[in-house]
């Protein structure tokens, strides 16, 4: 069964993970929307997302349509999930406070489907508690999250932050999708 599937991208440099994302999803035969915030484009070009997804990548909360559709909206009541890999501790912050004020944050306040963010972060910034407390938060709200791997971050240390491998954030977003079938 196909899918319609919500992507949010933000500015973490496991960005370039996201586009094995779009891959995996893609050959499982779903539709995938991918929506990127302005610190995410500075990691990966919107075009490689958009070569892969054979969509168009929302990168601004005002973009041009050929009806009027208000973008953030129509593809959160599209969606069939909506996901968020990476997910940096300011798109987490954003989210637990209301905060919508781009693209992908208004996408996913107005998302009416499951949420699964995936955070990426340095070890400090995971472990920070504001961070920990924002993400049991976002738990207790229905967000489900994908709790991120220990091994080498991008600094050279290692700690925990690192993106959930691909296979582990396509396995569960089936398994999310397979719950709809029931």
């Amino acid at each position: 069964m196909t899918y319609h599937i919500v992507l949010g991208v933000t500015g973490s440099i496991a960005a370039y993970k996201a586009v094995e994302i779009v891959s995996g999803l893609t050959k499982l035969g779903h539709r995938v929307a991918v929506i990127m915030t302005s610190a995410a484009q500075r990691f990966v070009n919107p075009v490689t997302f958009q070569s892969i997804s054979k969509n168009r990548v929302i990168t601004d909360l005002f973009f041009d349509s050929e009806d009027y559709d208000p973008g953030h909206v129509s593809l959160a009541e599209r969606a069939d999930l909506l996901v968020v890999a990476p997910a940096t501790a300011n798109f987490i912050g954003k989210v637990v406070s209301g905060i919508a004020d781009d693209a992908l944050t208004c996408t996913t306040m107005a998302a009416r489907s499951p949420v699964i963010i995936a955070p990426a972060m340095n070890d400090g910034m995971y472990l920070n508690p504001v961070v920990q407390e924002n993400i049991k938060r976002l738990m207790e709200l229905g967000y489900r999250i994908i709790e991120p791997e220990e091994g080498r971050l991008c600094t050279g240390r290692v700690g925990i932050g690192r993106l959930a491998s691909v296979e582990k954030i396509v396995g569960i977003i089936q398994e999310e999708l397979n719950k709809k079938n029931k």
